[in-house]
């Protein structure tokens, strides 16, 4: 370490505690700093990340309703944060199911939580069971390194039964004021885009476009065939660039979720294993196998 250095928390830091107040008492949170990037990790939520900063500014959508320790339903409970991973029995709106899944309510083990010269880690364990039914267990490891500017999310899917289940994931990517604002525009390598709704279908011209919130303005839903599994916000008024990466092999599928109204001003990248609605299909895990999914969150100047 350093000569200058007394304590390493001068450099960065991982912390524990439990909300304490509102909606969000007794959640349990790990707060990680790794001196340019600070993010909230919610181990009672599937250790998603709750917000990012970038240099002690804001980059994730964080919505009205808040962090909440409760199972409300969806528009209830729904925070948006900077990742909030959907499925595994389901993901968007079908009948019968729960609006993207169940797997973001479940709490997590924590096998791990770090902060060395090397980096911050942090690893855990979901586990998606049911009596003589699945038997998945949702492994995840995320990794900052020290004064770095990313943050790397590899999971991995093992069927720890011995019949083939049924599987789906999408991971919702949420960026939010101050880094989403008019004049913004997002930066993708797309083979295609093909809109949700009417409404979508109207606005498809401004689709890697952000502007300032409208009132009640409706939002817009794409799914983008990408040619590259990358796809970046760049805002001139704040000189920042946010980058997801992905892997593109076991998340073939893209939703783009622009809300540009106002009190609920939110863009988010959605890589996930299908398309949602009508072309909504399961993949499937065999018994003892693993399927590995990673993501890379960037945040840089431009």
């Amino acid at each position: 370490m350093d000569e200058r250095i007394s304590n390493f928390s001068q450099v960065a830091s991982i912390r524990r505690y439990a909300l304490t107040e509102g909606a969000g008492s007794g959640l349990k949170v790990i707060d990680c700093d790794n001196g340019n990037l600070r993010f909230l990790i919610n181990e009672s939520k599937a250790c998603d990340i709750m917000q990012l900063y970038h240099q002690g500014q804001n980059v994730s959508f964080v919505s009205k309703n808040g962090f909440c320790a409760k199972s409300e339903g969806f528009i209830k409970r729904f925070e948006g944060g900077m990742l909030y991973t959907c499925g595994l029995d389901s993901i968007g709106a079908r009948d019968g199911y729960a609006i993207h899944g169940t797997i973001h309510n479940l709490p997590a083990e924590i096998i791990r939580a770090e902060c060395n010269e090397y980096g911050i880690t942090v690893e855990s364990i979901v586990r998606d069971t049911e009596l003589f039914g699945k038997n998945l267990v949702l492994k995840r490891t995320i990794f900052s390194e020290i004064g770095g500017d990313s943050i790397s999310i590899k999971d991995t899917l093992i069927n720890e039964g011995y019949s083939e289940q049924n599987y789906c994931i999408l991971y919702h990517v949420n960026i939010g004021y101050p880094f989403l604002g008019d004049g913004a525009k997002i930066v993708a390598d797309v083979k295609s885009v093909v809109p949700i709704t009417e409404w979508a279908k109207e606005n498809q011209n401004n689709v890697f476009l952000i502007q300032n919130p409208v009132k009640n303005m409706e939002e817009c839903c794409y799914f983008l065939k990408m040619n590259k599994s990358e796809i970046s916000l760049t805002n001139d008024g704040t000189g920042k660039r946010f980058t997801l990466k992905y892997s593109a092999d076991t998340l073939p599928c893209f939703v783009e979720w622009k809300s540009m109204a106002s009190g609920d001003y939110a863009l988010g990248f959605e890589p996930c294993t299908t398309e949602l609605d009508d072309l909504f299909n399961y993949k499937t895990i065999k018994g003892k196998e693993k399927i590995d999914f990673s993501l890379e969150i960037k945040v840089n100047k431009v």
